[in-house]
């Protein structure tokens, strides 16, 4: 979800790898709550982290860097590092307001509302296209714009109060907020770098090779760590910067093509893949279902259907993505023969499991246990997440400051609920409907079958991600319009809703800018913009390529058409 999770991870608790004389590095030391911990970045041989290139016109600006940028030091240099802040702007952003509040004028004022829509749901659809453009041009943060959204519908008797606090009860927001805490959990206790740092000692010989071993942690520890941003920065990024660092393969000059280059951008373009796979990987993947529910597409033992529709494609997706970019992209330096000798000290000076560790490992199995059966036992996804929290705290593993400085996940629930309580408003009174009717009218002028109205619909969905800094932003703003208009074109349901979930998934690497954890990768320095557009592109297409073939097969097999 994921650009506006960065601010969550400001401070992670990883160990980098322990290298060799070429590469001396310093722990460098950051307070988390009351407990501190090495950082993941050494403070010295580390140029700064560079700043992105001014966003594109209509777009938010970039989120901050996971990491605050370093100041680069000699070996000989005393002068301690300095990291580099910024005073936060005062109130809104003058032209992005204008422009934000221009557009629900327009909408409510000036064009004509069709005879079909009732003066309510037109006024209704104002006050959220003008909240969605002010998530996009950003005239405050989402969290503040989303809450005058909410108000504005308020104020003008468009919503009573209880309709427009409704979704703020929503089972699915909340069990989206809780693994913002899974997350927190995993970095704290270092579990998730112990299981990646596993995968580099164990395939970590050659570069493609330690390619497939992050490709393929990142793919075991997702299901129970449900927050790409989290993985990237709390996890990957750190081993990813150490080990490219060991190699000679410096951010910001030729030398990261030698080995970071390729591990960022394999990394960058897999994530998609390992998010896609199951159904608690990514937030934004909740969201669609429960979307999905309000137009009346109910999918039956979730978690186990949609990992079922999901595996072929994502599995091959995932096992031909570091091949495809190793012959594309390719790095200078292709044996890392280091390498598992390198995890093998860090995971020595590790030491041990600790009692935390495997108290995280036997809660998360329980909680994925209760997602795949839960609904045979009458337990609701969300609650068996709840239950998962209270052992965690219960427990020590977290203490309830953690929780309360997560502060992405509480500034989620806030716009999360906004929206979701909007686009179902949206539904009840009949805009979604009308919507969708008018665009089947349009499909059908042009002869489309449903197979070439999916393959149509899903490629919009898709490439509209450019305009936007957030998957689960667009999957609030668009997902129920688009699901509504496959629908009206005669997709079969289940299928639809599963294809654009699925689809936002892997939009998530197209840009820079395009989810928490393209913004993690891209900050580190390794990768130029030109080349997270053109592999952006290109991968995006591969994509397509290998979910449209292998899923047309796999999914008539299961039956969902």
């Amino acid at each position: 979800m994921e650009s506006l999770a960065l601010q969550a991870f400001s401070t992670v608790t990883t160990t980098p790898f322990s290298l060799s004389s070429r590469s001396s590095l310093h722990l460098r030391s950051r307070p988390i709550t009351k407990i501190s911990q090495p950082s993941i970045f050494p403070s010295s041989s580390i140029p700064t982290l560079r700043s992105p290139l001014k966003p594109l016109l209509l777009l938010p600006e970039r989120p901050k860097p996971l990491i605050s940028p370093i100041r680069a030091v000699s070996r000989n240099d005393s002068t301690p590092p300095t990291e580099t802040t910024t005073s936060p702007p005062q109130g809104a952003k003058l032209f992005p307001l204008f422009l934000s509040v221009s557009i629900g004028l327009i909408v409510r004022f000036l064009v004509p509302k069709p005879v079909e829509v009732t003066p309510q749901a037109w006024q209704l659809l104002a006050i959220f296209l003008s909240t969605i453009a002010g998530l996009v041009l950003s005239p405050l943060p989402v969290g503040a714009w989303a809450f005058i959204g909410l108000t504005t519908s308020i104020v003008t008797k468009t919503l009573p109060f209880a309709s427009a606090f409704s979704a703020f009860t929503n089972e699915v927001i909340w069990l989206i907020v809780i693994s913002f805490f899974f997350a927190r959990g995993f970095v704290k206790t270092g579990l998730g770098d112990r299981i990646a740092t596993y995968f580099v000692k164990w395939l970590g010989k050659s570069t493609l090779g330690l390619s497939y071993g992050l490709t393929l942690s990142e793919a075991l520890i997702a299901p129970a760590m449900p927050s790409t941003t989290a993985r990237a920065g709390g996890v990957f990024l750190p081993i990813i910067k150490s080990l490219s660092l060991s190699a000679g393969s410096r951010p910001g000059d030729s030398s990261s093509k030698k080995l970071g280059s390729y591990l960022i951008q394999s990394q960058f373009q897999s994530a998609g893949n390992s998010s896609a796979l199951f159904l608690t990987a990514a937030a934004q993947n909740l969201l669609c279902l429960k979307l999905a529910e309000e137009l009346g597409i109910v999918i039956s033992s979730p978690w186990v259907s949609w990992f079922k529709a999901a595996s072929l494609p994502a599995l091959v997706s995932l096992l031909l993505t570091p091949l495809i970019l190793y012959k594309l992209y390719p790095p200078e330096t292709k044996d890392t023969p280091d390498a598992p000798a390198m995890a093998a000290k860090k995971l020595e000076n590790m030491g041990p499991v600790t009692r935390n560790e495997w108290i995280m490992v036997g809660t998360m199995l329980l909680a994925v246990a209760l997602w795949v059966c839960g609904e045979s036992l009458g337990i609701p996804s969300a609650v068996a997440a709840m239950i998962g929290l209270s052992i965690l705290l219960l427990l020590g593993v977290l203490d309830w400051n953690d929780c309360l400085s997560e502060k992405s996940a509480w500034d989620t629930l806030a716009w999360f609920a906004v929206l979701v309580g909007m686009a179902g408003q949206l539904t009840n009174l009949g805009i979604v409907s009308w919507m969708s009717g008018c665009v089947a009218k349009v499909l059908q002028s042009l002869s489309l079958s449903w197979p070439a109205a999916l393959g149509v619909l899903q490629a919009s969905y898709f490439f509209i991600h450019y305009l936007f800094a957030s998957q689960t932003g667009h999957v609030g703003a668009l997902y129920s319009a688009f699901l509504a208009m496959h629908l009206a074109a005669g997709v079969p349901g289940i299928l639809a809703a599963l294809a654009l979930a699925y689809n936002t998934n892997l939009f998530g690497a197209l840009t820079h800018y395009s989810s928490g954890q393209a913004a993690v990768y891209y900050g580190a320095g390794y990768v130029d913009l030109p080349e997270v557009f053109k592999m952006g592109f290109i991968m995006a297409s591969i994509n397509a390529i290998i979910w449209g073939v292998v899923g047309k097969f796999w999914w008539k097999f299961l039956g969902l058409y």
